[in-house]
């Protein structure tokens, strides 16, 4: 057994474990520090991947600004914590999907071929695609951060709008 077997087989453990927590746990904060666990793990393997600039990404994204946001959600909303029952036909009949999705995906990566052109893919990734985001994908850039920009402004508009219900709101 090699240490990269050993560090791949951790990290398949730490990303399997997040998510079942995530399924299973009863409190809403709990599960998004499985989820976060869970990107994490990814993380983890795409550095095993040589997808540096990638795992990065996963980190600050996902296990940061994304969870972050997921939080706040979860917090201006208004939610019940009732817990809802499933029978053991639901839980069998989504073992059941999983399990045939992970054959058809398992029987996709055995078949794939990605030819010689995939050895170089790896060399100097983060600089690569520094490259390519700053002169041929420049404009697209730009207008995915404006994007982003009017969203952030559009999320504050409407968290700030005033309930109804909320006397607080008609005081101030």
């Amino acid at each position: 057994m090699t240490g990269e077997l050993l560090v791949f087989l951790f990290l398949f453990l730490v990303t399997i474990t997040g998510g079942l927590l995530m399924i299973n746990l009863t409190k809403v904060i709990h599960m998004m520090m499985a989820l976060v666990l869970t990107f994490l793990g990814i993380a983890g393997l795409y550095v095993m991947l040589s997808a540096e600039f990638v795992a990065v990404v996963q980190v600050l994204i996902y296990s940061g600004a994304i969870t972050i946001i997921m939080l706040f959600g979860i917090m201006l909303t208004k939610h019940s914590e009732e817990e809802t029952k499933t029978s053991w036909a639901k839980k069998g009949l989504v073992l059941t999907g999983i399990t045939v999705f992970f054959l058809i995906v398992f029987k996709g990566i055995r078949t794939v071929s990605l030819g010689p052109q995939a050895e170089r893919l790896h060399e100097n990734n983060t600089e690569q695609i520094g490259m390519m985001l700053f002169t041929d994908y420049v404009i697209p850039f730009e207008l995915v951060s404006v994007l982003l920009l009017v969203a952030l402004v559009g999320a504050i508009i409407i968290a700030k709008k005033d309930d109804p219900d909320d006397k607080e709101g008609e005081r101030s």
